[in-house]
């Protein structure tokens, strides 16, 4: 993914928001209703191999290297998760 492009998903994070949920969904299986900002890995029964496939799917769809530890290790719910990848966006775009 290009410098602009990653540009582009910072200046929109509504989009990553919403490009993430539907990685969760059809990654995770999980009903799109239950894919709030405020839930969590547990709450919508994700297990462990679930969160390593959703992780592999972001990096891919966003060409980003998303590290286990740091922001997203410490994500309460949906919303510092993607708060975290957005994070990994802006770093990884210079």
């Amino acid at each position: 993914m290009s410098t602009e492009a990653k540009e582009s998903l910072l200046s929109d994070p509504q989009r990553v928001y919403d490009e993430v949920v539907d990685l969760i969904v059809s990654e995770g299986m999980v009903d799109r209703d239950k894919v709030t900002p405020d839930a969590t890995f547990e709450t919508l029964g994700l297990k462990s191999i679930d969160i390593v496939m959703i992780l592999t799917a972001v990096e891919e769809k966003f060409d980003v290297y998303i590290p286990m530890d740091g922001s997203i290790a410490e994500a309460r719910d949906l919303k510092s998760f993607i708060d975290g990848v957005l994070k990994r966006i802006a770093s990884e775009k210079t």
